[in-house]
């Protein structure tokens, strides 16, 4: 019996060495991938430009690091915070973790170089090397052409410094240990020609990480099959749970029978000068979509988008769209 008992403590205590090894492991040598580049973006106003239209619109950068309004229909930025953050994610919106969405204005940067930004938005890597958990859609961004990503930095070294900062992020255990392991090294794309119309809208929708929203998830991961059939869950507080849309081609469920003009329609809608902003009361139907963003696009991007996603394979999901706070499970 004494043996039997002093095997089993062996075991016991090779399993915790083993698991403290593991966790030792994990904590101080991820993620690696690689030193940050040593590069210099030349901040060209043709860059700039393009930075500051897809970080405003395509990539909504400067959506999720500012503030937005909730009191109003898809929560548009509040004046003032442009880059600044701010956004808090916890368990009051069903996040496992405490977060505040970052500053990114120069006031923030101002020590990063370029190629630690380039290295933080394509691989999930900060400047001190530690882990940013794809809360920020950067395995989509590491999708761009190289000359997007560095119309991006060259924009956001161009905005307007706003002096604030937040606490340091907490994720909950075991997430704090595995973000370690997320980050992964750039396969950067290529920019196609713009003529090369579906093409061109794949990348639009890869780089916007449009399937990361519009699709259902499993303890974090996109549920294989479902790509773009929507329903995929989030709360607003005071508001409900709202979940995406199917926009495959399902003729039934998803935009199927939506013609070109409908789908413009419905992103133009809130970029009309003519629209006003929609008071949304406590339980009312709320978006997280931010069609005041989208709703600036091209329309030949808009068009390319559209083309693209009638190629998708088509999948039936009927989403109910919303469900008021004081009826949610």
């Amino acid at each position: 019996m004494k043996k039997f008992l002093k095997y089993t403590l062996y075991t016991v205590i090779v399993v915790v060495l083993i698991v403290v090894a593991g966790i030792s492991y994990v904590t101080l040598a991820l993620p690696n991938v690689g030193e940050p580049e040593t590069i210099k973006v030349e901040a060209t106003p043709q860059r700039i430009e393009r930075g500051k239209y897809l970080a405003n619109n395509i990539t909504l950068c400067m959506d999720c690091h500012s503030t937005r309004d909730w009191s109003i229909f898809a929560g548009p930025m509040k004046p003032g915070t442009l880059g600044a953050g701010g956004e808090k994610f916890d368990a009051n919106v069903g996040f496992p973790g405490d977060v505040q969405v970052p500053n990114i204005t120069p006031y923030h940067l101002k020590n990063w170089t370029d190629g630690e930004l380039f290295r933080a938005i394509t691989t999930g890597v900060k400047k001190d090397g530690s882990a940013i958990f794809p809360l920020m859609p950067w395995p989509s961004y590491s999708k761009m052409g190289r000359e997007d990503v560095y119309a991006i930095i060259a924009y956001l070294r161009s905005v307007q410094p706003i002096e604030v900062s937040y606490p340091q992020s907490k994720l909950n255990f075991p997430l704090n240990i595995l973000v370690h392991t997320m980050p992964q090294k750039a396969t950067l794309g290529t920019i196609p020609n713009e003529r090369d119309t579906v093409k061109y809208g794949e990348y639009l929708v890869t780089i916007a990480a449009c399937k990361d929203c519009h699709t259902q998830d499993k303890q974090g991961k996109l549920i294989e099959g479902l790509e773009y059939a929507g329903g995929h869950a989030y709360t607003v507080p005071g508001a409900g749970t709202v979940r995406s849309a199917n926009i495959t081609p399902d003729k039934q469920t998803g935009i199927g029978s939506w013609t070109k003009e409908q789908f413009l329609s419905r992103f133009k809608e809130y970029a009309d000068s003519s629209s006003k902003p929609i008071a949304v009361k406590p339980g009312e139907y709320q978006t997280i979509m931010p069609w005041y963003r989208y709703g600036a696009m091209k329309t030949g991007d808009l068009e390319a988008i559209y083309a693209y996603l009638k190629t998708i394979k088509p999948k039936k999901n009927q989403v109910n769209k919303f469900t008021p706070a004081a009826t949610r499970d």
